[in-house]
């Protein structure tokens, strides 16, 4: 009797075994959309007795949407748990700007002084890393500084400036946008340090501020990009330079 009981269970195992690895393969081709019309009846019988179906677009898009709703929920939720009494859009608003600051910081060291070897890049980066780490740990953990916070934005924000226009005095083609940026950017930094009530209750200074870094964030990056074809020019040239 038990001999038989072990035997049936085996046998059970093995033909779902066989059926899933059916399925597996027949949902495949499904997936892939190179099953032949012949099999068509197949696997309609085959996701039938499987009670499956295959992912449609429409289906993994949702299936995507869902989940998105879930990370809002826990997001929210955490939220909710641990930042009952505290704004997490501006600890938010002063870590990427702090962030912001310490990373372009480093790059406008690194330009200005034309640091190329790997050693000498980590020891300028460690400890402005550092510094911007201990700062957004010191603003979301300990105490949500302003007038702190301010001060070391304001002074990684001109000695960056300091730094980029010494740089633009270079031979480069479009300096010249450098220039509007470092100047622009040195006026519109006042609008962050003298601040006043919002106007009609909407605009106050740092709307503004945001406003005016629009113009200036399109003239960077158009500036980047002619830099990096700058660059590659040149050293396409000192490349045809060694060759002959």
């Amino acid at each position: 009797m038990v001999h038989n009981k072990v035997s049936m269970t085996v046998t059970l195992r093995i033909k779902e075994a066989s059926l899933l690895l059916e399925f597996l393969t027949l949902a495949t081709h499904c997936m892939s959309g190179s099953m032949e019309n012949t099999m068509e009846t197949d696997m309609v019988a085959m996701m039938r007795r499987a009670h499956g179906h295959c992912q449609d677009p429409a289906s993994v898009t949702f299936s995507v949407l869902s989940l998105a709703m879930h990370f809002h929920g826990w997001l929210s939720f955490i939220i909710t748990l641990y930042y009952k009494d505290v704004d997490i859009t501006k600890r938010l608003d002063y870590s990427s700007a702090i962030a912001v600051l310490g990373f372009s910081l480093i790059v406008s060291i690194l330009r200005t002084f034309d640091v190329r070897v790997e050693a000498a890049r980590v020891m300028v980066s460690a400890p402005l890393l550092a510094l911007v780490t201990t700062h957004v740990l010191y603003i979301n953990f300990y105490k949500l500084d302003y007038g702190w916070n301010m001060i070391v934005c304001v002074a990684m924000g001109v000695a960056q400036l300091f730094l980029w226009a010494r740089w633009a005095v270079s031979r480069h083609p479009s300096n010249w946008k450098l220039w509007v940026v470092v100047i622009a950017s040195g006026l519109a930094m006042l609008l962050e340090i003298y601040d006043f009530p919002p106007y009609g209750g909407y605009f106050d200074v740092h709307s503004i501020w945001h406003l005016a870094t629009v113009p200036l964030t399109i003239l960077w990056w158009s500036f980047i990009r002619d830099d990096d074809e700058f660059r590659t020019s040149s050293l396409l040239k000192k490349s045809k330079t060694k060759a002959k």
